[in-house]
């Protein structure tokens, strides 16, 4: 089996995650090829963008078909995170479906401009090996206006107006809605967890 796969979804932060990967010592391989998806001991999905451009691309090289098949672990990125889903409002979206339940658009306030961008805390963390040594005093950053509500599959929540799902795991897959990659340390802890599950 190959290492570890960063799907190439389109999105504009391959290189930064394959970077902060291998800052924490892992090869990883970015790719859209069904088979080396499926080969991998570990996939990371990101996304940046539309989730209806997003889900074409993967449409178009049948990795729609490979990832919900997946037995070994999986890590949605912020988009990446969203399209584990049933469905988006976003382009009223199909998803991949390995995640119950659908993503709506964040709802602006006065104090509250979409999208959300910005360094924010995680809320209402449960115990898992994703999230491992992290506080909840601890900031993140994000950049979406599409989210998952809170519900059984939310590991941890943020709270930008309304709360929502930050964090989140079905059986092997699980996401962030923010992005490791540019969090710092706490984003490299969050990485460094998932190369080790």
């Amino acid at each position: 089996m190959t290492d570890t796969v960063i799907v190439d979804s389109g999105g504009a932060n391959l290189a930064s995650l394959q970077y902060a990967l291998a800052r924490l010592g892992a090869s990883s391989v970015v790719t859209d090829d069904p088979r080396r998806i499926a080969s991998a001991s570990r996939v990371l999905l990101p996304g940046v963008g539309a989730a209806g451009d997003a889900m074409h691309r993967l449409r178009g090289r049948g990795v729609d078909q490979v990832i919900p098949s997946l037995k070994v672990p999986l890590l949605g990125i912020c988009l990446g995170m969203q399209l584990l889903f049933e469905h988006s409002s976003e382009d009223e979206t199909r998803c991949l479906g390995v995640l119950p339940g659908g993503i709506g658009r964040l709802q602006p306030r006065p104090t509250r401009p979409v999208p959300h961008m910005g360094w924010n805390t995680l809320e209402s963390m449960r115990a898992d090996p994703l999230l491992r040594g992290i506080e909840t005093s601890d900031h993140v950053y994000f950049v979406h206006s599409y989210v998952a509500p809170v519900s059984a599959t939310t590991l941890a929540s943020v709270q930008y107006g309304d709360s929502f799902a930050a964090v989140v795991r079905w059986n092997n897959f699980s996401g962030v809605q923010f992005h490791p990659e540019r969090s710092g340390p706490v984003g490299a802890r969050v990485l460094r967890n998932f190369l080790s599950i």
